[in-house]
């Protein structure tokens, strides 16, 4: 890297900008992790999703608990969290005693790097405990080994104090306790929600195992199974594919919606991104049924539908990023797709009424699909002759997939020219991306996806965001949807959710779909602004201010100036990621709010008015 010094007017180096040894720091390992958080636990958040970092410091430790039960030893870990501090207690072999505080507190450091006491871990790096240590305000570790026991209590990773003893009583195991540390987590809250989800994909990716999570118990006899059960319900249009070998598990069936989606894990860590194991798995399903039915079907016509859940067990994962969202090793692609198409074989073999419901899905599939077709090309030269570009779109300079800043890349549905307008403004062109919306889209519920490509606005919206194929081909990362916060906004908001999870579910189920929030206040006096999201807020804010404050009611997106709404969709930006509990729920939910039941909803809305 060239480094140049600044100069002053007379050509002299100005002395702030002095590049030598004085200049160079070297950190240790846990201030490392305090200073660039990102690297270890991904982001920060509040605690509003899924992926925040208070659940990635919960993880990192029940992780290790369930690596204890995969080898063998100890089946329950309990898990309590009173007040923000998170308790986990496992029935393992222990850490050992004497080796307790560099386990916790010294990077690179682990019986996980030793094969022969960890084959198929998670936390490979002998990170994931650490970075806890080092991002906790108190952090506990207590291990438990034949009557005896050794406890270690830091700081924001600093030692301060440790002692050994004898509990004759107490079981073999290990103890963490940890407060994430509000210097970094500035304001959070756990959502016990998700925990419960996490805590059922525990007990459903390793059967016997017990988890008890604030008194609930978790556990699962059937395994993905069960998951697949959970997650699809009664929807399955025949008995799911079940198979568990060594290294393999996996569950499959096809439900009534249009695409596919898939839960998949690696050493029982989800990968929300899939990678190789995924995307071998579905190569696995389609040989399977071609080999089966002695056909040549198109693998769109074997897979639109398709609902899976499949775990592998890898001796060396390597992940894409220390969040493990994503699997890259490409030498598990050969044993997984064909111990997968011998499975779908024999299973198809086995269960002559299934392969009947399942040829019958596919050849309707077919069918929709050469419908589809004709309507595409019909679209497609309308398209072309109207205008070649997206005329609502205006677009950013990278996407999704490219190594420069492609993460960060997201593109705004906004309503309408005036909620369009601030956000043009004050953008960042090269990642931020703007799709304005005409009005109201139509509320295609209950319609084939042929109705897409007759209706000019979703269809645009559709080409814009790049999943006409498939949402491997997404072009922004994340998908926002800006309306105001009105009746109008929300019945928008309501439509496009139609929209996602009617033809293309995987676009919410693997966490690219974000509602933009903006402020609803803006609170002020001479000397300071604060802008407020809720009435709470305003009322905090008016106390502050001690009563000269002038409030503003932002009645939507257009109201607020394009320099001011800078802030809200740059550093100081908040989502709420929207997330869909159970698949099975979905078609339900669907019909009830945007379907034709007209009397029910209404009794509903008159039931709740007050």
């Amino acid at each position: 890297m060239e480094v140049m010094a600044k100069t002053t007017t007379n050509g002299h180096a100005n002395d702030k900008a002095v590049y030598d040894e004085s200049k160079i720091k070297t950190l240790s390992s846990l201030e490392h992790i305090r200073l660039r958080t990102g690297m270890y636990i991904g982001r920060l958040g509040s605690g509003s999703d899924l992926d925040d970092g208070i659940y990635i410091l919960l993880k990192e430790i029940v992780d290790n608990s369930v690596d204890e039960f995969i080898m063998g030893h100890g089946k329950q870990v309990d898990v309590t969290i009173d007040e923000d501090l998170v308790k986990v207690r496992d029935y393992g072999r222990g850490i050992p005693l004497g080796k307790i505080v560099e386990c916790v507190s010294v990077i690179n450091t682990g019986a996980k790097y030793n094969d022969d006491v960890f084959q198929f871990s998670v936390g490979l790096n002998g990170v994931g405990t650490k970075a806890v240590n080092a991002l906790s305000s108190h952090f506990v570790v207590r291990a438990y080994r034949d009557g005896k026991y050794a406890e270690a209590v830091f700081s924001r990773g600093d030692l301060l104090s440790q002692k050994k003893g004898n509990t004759p009583n107490e079981p073999d195991g290990t103890y963490f306790e940890f407060l994430p540390d509000t210097e970094i987590f500035s304001e959070y809250e756990f959502n016990y929600e998700f925990i419960e989800r996490r805590m059922w994909n525990y007990a459903c990716l390793n059967s016997g195992l017990k988890l008890i999570f604030n008194k609930q118990k978790f556990e699962s006899k059937h395994g993905l199974l069960d998951l697949l059960k959970t997650e699809a319900g009664e929807d399955g249009l025949y008995g799911p594919v079940y198979y568990k070998g060594q290294y393999l598990e996996f569950a499959f069936t096809h439900v009534q919606s249009y695409g596919e989606a898939y839960r998949s894990f690696v050493n029982g860590q989800y990968t929300s991104d899939g990678g190789t194991h995924q995307s071998a798995f579905r190569e696995g399903v389609f040989k399977g049924v071609n080999e089966f039915y002695k056909k040549n079907f198109n693998a769109v016509d074997v897979r639109d539908g398709a609902f899976g859940a499949v775990a592998v067990k890898v001796k060396d994962p390597v992940f894409e990023s220390q969040t493990k969202n994503k699997l890259g090793n490409t030498d598990v692609r050969g044993w997984i797709v064909n111990e997968t198409r011998e499975a779908i074989v024999d299973f198809l073999h086995k269960n002559r009424q299934a392969a009947d419901k399942l040829e019958q899905r596919i050849v309707h599939n077919e069918k929709l699909r050469k419908e589809l077709n004709a309507v595409k090309k019909e679209a497609k030269e309308a398209a072309r002759r109207i205008e070649i570009k997206i005329p609502q779109l205006k677009d950013c300079k990278f996407h999704k997939g490219d190594k420069k800043r492609g993460e960060e890349t997201s593109v705004f549905l906004a309503e309408g020219a005036s909620a369009a307008g601030p956000i043009v403004f004050a953008r960042d062109p090269e990642t931020q991306a703007i799709f304005t919306l005409k009005g109201k889209p139509q509320n295609l519920f209950g319609k084939t996806r042929a109705s897409i490509y007759r209706n000019v606005e979703l269809y645009n919206l559709m080409m814009a965001l790049g999943i006409e194929e498939d949402v491997e081909h997404l072009r922004y990362n994340k998908v926002i949807i800006a309306t105001d916060a009105d009746v109008d906004g929300f019945h928008i908001r309501n439509i496009l959710m139609t929209f996602f999870l009617t033809y293309f579910e995987e676009l919410v189920t693997s966490g690219h779909v974000y509602i933009l929030e903006t402020p609803l206040f803006r609170v002020r006096n001479k000397k300071e602004t604060i802008y407020c999201y809720d009435e709470r807020e305003r009322k905090r804010a008016e106390k502050k201010l001690k009563g000269s404050a002038e409030i503003t009611r932002f009645k939507g997106l257009g109201e607020i100036s394009p320099k001011e709404f800078g802030q809200f969709i740059n550093g100081d930006i908040r989502l709420v990621k929207v997330g869909v509990r159970s698949l099975a729920t979905v078609p339900e939910t669907l019909g009830f709010y945007m379907g034709k039941n007209t009397p029910d909803r209404r009794d509903y809305i008159m039931e709740h008015l007050i």
